[in-house]
Order: structure tokens, then C-alpha cells, then sequence
């Protein structure tokens, strides 16, 4: 028998949709898509690649801790790009955020993310 919880906190953005920020079954945590909105304002934090790709890093921290984890317990992550030329940004910003050993990963380039972001990312959690 699963043990389902839903994933909710204030410190990050609150969900714009039909979904929970995270659900955690068992000791396995499912992030929802974080785009860079700042959580109290519900807006962009810049244009700025760089500093989208920080927010959105932000967002998942303040979701894994919510769980009762951190985003060294990502054990999957997916990062949807409006613009692959964006990935060696990427890199060297997750570089800051995630030691050896890495999460397994995948970079997708897509056309269009919510609310004009460049940059969204989900993951899963094993706390």
C-alpha cells in the first residue's frame, strides 16, 4: 500500500494549473514543472537567461525541502529549453547547485513554455 502526500509550500510558485507542486509516494518525491516565477509576486524574475535558470533552481530547493529533501536527492531531471544554444548556461549553473554523483538528466528543446519563460524544469526525488 502507497503512502501519498501532497507537496505544497508557500516558497515557491504556487501551481498555475490542474496540478499538486510535488507528490510524494512513499520515499519517492514527483516535481511538478518550475518555471522562474518569483513566488511572491507570480511574475518572471528577468528575461535573463542566467538568472531564469537560478529561479527555477530556487523553486525546486524550496519544493525538495518541503518534502523533507533537497536537490541532492533528485535522482531525474528534465530541462525544457525555448533555446538549446542555452545549454552550456545551463551546465554551468547546475554545476553550482549539484555535485558528483549527477542526477540522470535530459535537455528538451521545445517552442513555447508558460508565461513566456525560457527555461522550465521537473524532476523525481528518492528521499
Amino acid at each position: 500500500m502507497s503512502n501519498k502526500a501532497i507537496i505544497q509550500t508557500d516558497d515557491a510558485p504556487a501551481a498555475i494549473g490542474t496540478y499538486s507542486q510535488a507528490v510524494k509516494v512513499n520515499n519517492t518525491v514527483y516535481l511538478s514543472g518550475q518555471i522562474p516565477l518569483d513566488p511572491k509576486t507570480m511574475t518572471l524574475v528577468s528575461d535573463d537567461i542566467g538568472t531564469q535558470i537560478h529561479q527555477v533552481f530556487k523553486n525546486l530547493t524550496a519544493v525538495c525541502h518541503a518534502a523533507d529533501g533537497d536537490l541532492s536527492d533528485i535522482v531525474k531531471l528534465n530541462i525544457f529549453l525555448t533555446d538549446l544554444g542555452h545549454f552550456p548556461v545551463v551546465n554551468e549553473i547546475m554545476s553550482q547547485y549539484f555535485q558528483e554523483p549527477y542526477p540522470a538528466r535530459a535537455a528538451i528543446g521545445v517552442r513555447a513554455l508558460p508565461k513566456g519563460s525560457q527555461v522550465e524544469m521537473d524532476g523525481i526525488v528518492v528521499i
